[in-house]
């Protein structure tokens, strides 16, 4: 934890040298003493200094100062540091100005110039003062601080990429939260864009976009070199796979990854069935365990960018970024996995990240504490989310589609399922129609075999309703089938024939594409299976692939 300060202010430069000598003469070891020479200068410090969240334990300020007083500051400075004490330095005619100050904003103290002896006259008052302070302050979390609104889309995708990339950080409120307001007054604006995201260093962020927080809070966003031997596209548990197995035979690799690393899976709150693991383990742990892996082996890895195009000129292939910067590589895997689809129902886009969210979302669970909560579909994912919300909400009511459960999902989640009291499982039923304005306040579901509609209040819907794949950016280049998942080996055979644009007298491996030395592995894939430990070992072949293929070119 840094020192916390004690700020003095006196505009005759003879008596702030001499009270700043004394100070650091005794509390030097314990505190970092600021000086200011105006009312101006000091509250100007003391607003940098809320934005940094340091700790101000006391104010020591002149009275008689042109511009501001000493009373004047200390009343503006005590909205940003309320529990910090505060003590006056006055002269014999300013006494009366002291006294009333106790009253009007809660003066702790004030000092007759000159004090002279310290030992006897300053230190006593302020070692009583401090030793109060410290049994009466929390200790500041040093961290990164958002600040923002429940009931926004753009608050919700801030705190959900810095938990999916396991960023400390410390959420406040502006319609629940007074420190909050502070810390927006700290900006002097009326209306700064939100969130605000306020860095440990002091700057602020208005409502910036992913790839500058992204580097903001230390993620690396660009490549170090512009060719590799291997690249993979995607972080998920396919991607990491790749990497680590990439990395460890010794070559040179780079995974880009658009949000976070963990793809879906690391959104889930538990994963039951990985081998290994027979506690289970989250897919936030999970995801944290194989990029420390990677990372320890060598890979490297971009966060915050996306691919935009993939060009092919044999045998090398180039990737166009977000950021537009251009990279090269021998191999490349696609692993961009798979995203949530879109509830089709009218209104539900003004709503999204305000009530409706889609995936787990599990940095918004604790704010439905007691609450209804509405679970929709029917996959694993979709019962991973239920048991998670379950802890919080009063109600999780799970509206399926298919006639059971058990269809789509796991026996195990099933079971917990059934054995958690406050979780409902509605099948053959989904969402018509959802109410709200500013947020999600109700939505009307109905059930296919009887056709009956019901509406339920509800400020929450987590929706997990099939995937949708990450593979436009390739359309054109390789191969995919209708739904727009990547074909590979054995798929790209069509009536006896090779894949179009194959030039090689050998098949395709078992997870290459049209185009050689192209490879695809997890969600993405046409024909995978949707299964963790698969897409794992997805990756890890398609490295042995990988090295098959470069003793080719």
């Amino acid at each position: 934890m840094a020192k916390p300060v004690i700020l003095t202010v006196d505009d005759e430069p003879q008596v702030l040298n001499a009270v700043n000598r004394d100070l650091r003469q005794h509390y030097k070891g314990e505190y970092r003493i600021i000086r200011a020479s105006s009312g101006e200068e000091a509250l100007e410090t003391v607003r940098q200094l809320k934005q940094r969240n340091e700790m101000v334990a006391l104010f020591l300020s002149d009275q008689r100062m042109p511009g501001m007083t000493g009373t004047q500051f200390l009343t503006e400075a005590r909205t940003y540091f309320p529990q910090a004490r505060k003590v006056l330095l006055t002269a014999y005619a300013d006494t009366s100005a002291a006294i009333e100050s106790i009253n009007t904003i809660g003066l702790d103290y004030y000092l007759m110039k000159p004090w002279d002896p310290p030992e006897q006259h300053l230190y006593p008052v302020l070692d009583d003062l401090l030793g109060d302070w410290w049994t009466s302050v929390p200790v500041p979390f040093e961290g990164i601080r958002v600040v923002g609104t429940q009931w926004s889309s753009t608050c919700h995708n801030v705190k959900d990429f810095l938990a999916r990339n396991r960023i400390p950080y410390q959420w406040l409120d502006l319609e629940q939260n007074e420190e909050a307001q502070t810390y927006i007054h700290t900006l002097g604006k009326a209306h700064p864009a939100l969130p605000v995201i306020f860095l440990p260093d002091g700057e602020t962020l208005e409502n910036p976009d992913i790839p500058t927080l992204a580097a903001k809070v230390g993620l690396k966003t660009h490549a170090s070199q512009p060719f590799y031997d291997l690249i993979v596209i995607g972080g998920g548990p396919a991607g990491l796979g790749a990497a680590v197995y990439g990395a460890s035979e010794g070559l040179k690799t780079l995974l880009v990854e658009k949000e976070a690393t963990g793809g879906q899976a690391g959104t889930s709150s538990r994963i039951e069935n990985y081998l290994g693991f027979p506690q289970g383990l989250s897919g936030a742990e999970l995801a944290q365990r194989a990029t420390i892996q990677a990372n320890r082996l060598g890979a490297e890895i971009l966060t915050a960018q996306e691919v935009k195009s993939l060009r092919v000129e044999d045998p090398y292939k180039y990737l166009t970024l977000s950021n537009e910067t251009e990279i090269g590589c021998k191999a490349l895997i696609i692993a961009t996995g798979v995203s949530v689809r879109m509830l089709n129902v009218p209104g539900i886009e003004h709503l999204t990240g305000a009530g409706v969210y889609y995936g787990a979302a599990l940095t918004e669970a604790a704010n439905y504490r007691g609450q209804h909560v509405v679970v929709v579909g029917g996959a694993n994912s979709a019962g991973q989310g239920a048991m998670f919300f379950s802890r919080y909400a009063s109600k999780v009511t799970m509206l399926v589609r298919a006639s059971a459960l058990a269809l789509g999902m796991s026996q195990y989640l099933v079971d917990q399922i059934a054995a958690t009291p406050n979780i409902e499982v509605l099948t053959r039923t989904e969402v018509v129609s959802v109410r709200g304005t500013q947020k999600l306040e109700g939505l009307v579901y109905r059930n296919h075999d009887t056709g009956q509609s019901v509406e339920v209040d509800t400020p929450a819907m987590f929706i997990f309703i099939g995937a949708m794949p990450h593979t436009e950016f390739v359309r054109g280049v390789v191969e995919m089938n209708n739904a727009g998942f990547i074909c590979t080996g054995p798929e790209l055979f069509k009536e006896g024939k090779y894949p179009r644009n194959w030039k090689l007298q050998r098949d395709p491996l078992l997870l290459e594409t049209n185009v050689p030395g192209i490879f695809a592995a997890g969600d993405a894939r046409a024909g995978s299976t949707k299964r963790v430990a698969n897409a794992v070992g997805e990756g890890a072949v398609c490295v042995h692939l990988v090295h098959q293929y470069l003793k080719e070119v």
